[in-house]
Parts: structure tokens; sequence; C-alpha cells
């Protein structure tokens, strides 16, 4: 990115210049037409920003929340602030996907509900599509979560990549833009998700969750659309089974204890 390698110069002597704020905004929108900003890239911090534009964190938040109303950013609590759409246009995330990220497993469903209508279709034209270098991709993100799992490390972002690349192997960008806009909520049960617990974070689940990938790898490898199609609707079925056995624990163990009172 650089524009965000220079600072704003201002003309002191001039009565029509802009206010800060509006001057790194729009040195950030130039960067998100240019393309030096990707989609559903985070950006530096408030602190870092400020540093490079040699301003206080105040201007540079005045900056973010017109670029957040233009629908351009989104700052998520925890996690810093990411590009969500382009000037002059209006992201798929829209309010409805922007909306609360608290803890329930009924936003999870309703995701993998998304997904499901999404990616089933997305396996299949990326068998049938795909070119060298994305199926190496897939593979690539396939083996980074396998190491991520054997290292006790965090896999969300490898899950995530590797459906994200399934995406992109369509060859059409309104696949990809759609899990962009889904963000982390794609993958819900990573460790640092508000839906993390123990059992979805075991290397049980995980590994189980690699062998549903591995049979989405080996269908769209062998140009199988069929079983691309039927083994990602498998895995993301499988899914919404797993979440949906969360809720009869959580309220059988309710009634348990009821009853014991």
């Amino acid at each position: 990115m650089t524009t965000l390698l220079n600072t704003v110069s201002v003309d002191p002597n001039s009565s029509r210049r802009q206010k800060l704020s509006e001057r790194i905004a729009g040195s950030l929108r130039q960067d998100f037409l240019s393309g030096q900003i990707v989609l559903g890239q985070k950006l530096p911090t408030e602190s870092q920003l400020a540093s490079t534009f040699d301003v206080s964190r105040t201007v540079i938040r005045e900056a973010i929340a017109a670029l957040v109303a233009d629908g351009l950013l989104e700052t998520r609590q925890g996690a810093g602030i990411f590009v969500i759409g382009h000037h002059g246009h209006q992201p798929l995330g829209g309010p409805i996907l922007r909306q609360d990220r608290s803890s329930n497993i009924s936003h999870a469903l309703n995701v993998l509900e998304v997904r499901i209508a999404l990616e089933t279709e997305s396996a299949a034209l990326a068998a049938a599509r795909r070119n060298a270098s994305q199926e190496a991709q897939i593979q690539e993100s396939f083996f980074e979560f396998d190491r991520l799992l054997k290292l006790g490390k965090p896999t969300g972002q490898a899950d995530f990549a590797f459906h994200r690349s399934i995406a992109e192997a369509t060859n059409n960008p309104f696949y990809v833009e759609v899990l962009d806009a889904l963000g982390e909520r794609t993958i819900p049960c990573d460790v640092n998700s508000p839906y993390a617990a123990e059992d979805v974070l075991s290397f049980g689940y995980q590994a189980g969750l690699q062998k549903e990938h591995l049979a989405i790898l080996n269908a769209i490898s062998a140009s199988d659309a069929a079983g691309a199609r039927d083994a990602m609707r498998a895995h993301l079925s499988a899914s919404q089974e797993r979440y949906r056995e969360r809720l009869r624990d959580r309220r059988t163990r309710y009634q348990s204890a009821v009853e014991a009172i």
C-alpha cells in the first residue's frame, strides 16, 4: 500500500484545505480503487495509521468512521479494521450480514444454511473449471490446516482459506465476494470465535473436518463435479448436525439439573 507509506501534507495557507481526516479517508479510498487494499484485508492498527500519516489517533478514528459509514470498512471488536467493500459499490455483506456477532448457535446455523446453498455449487464448478494453479492453492490450504492442527494451533484461517480457494477456482468472483462478506463467521468454531468450545476444538473433532475436506479435495482433483458437490454438501450438513447436537446436549444437561433439584 504505497499510499499508506506517505504522510499527508497539508498546505497551511490554503483556505479551502480539507480536514485531515477527510484527506486520509480520500487517500485510503484511492488505495481501495487501485487494488492496493483488497477485500477482506485487515488494516494496520489505529496507532500504526496515526504514525504513518503523522496525525493523532482521533483523526484516524474520524477517517475510519467515514469509511465505515460508506460501507468500505468494518471495525470488529478485538480483531481490528477490515475492508468489506469498494467505493461506489455496496458490498454483498450489507447490513444483514454485518449484524450482531453474539455467540448464538442459531447464527452459526444460519451461516451454514447459506454456505450449503453457495458452496455445494462452487465445489462442483471448481471441479470443472479450476486450473493447475488454483488446484495447487486448494491443496496448499488443505495441508496448512493439517500443519496447524498437528502443532495444536488455531486452524480457522486455514479452514477459511481452503473454502475460499475453492470459491476462487470457480472463476466466478461473486462466489469469493460472498465468502469474504461472511468473513470470520464462515468458520464459527475457530479458537478465536465466540462459538468456540472445548469439544469442537479437540484434535479429534478437527481431524474429522480434515477427513471431510480430503473428500472434497479428491473430487475436485478428479474433475468429479457431482462428487465434489456431494462431498461439500456432506461436509457442511455434518457441521449443521454437530451444532444441533450441541443444542441437544445443552438442553439435556439443563433437564438433568432441573430433575436433580
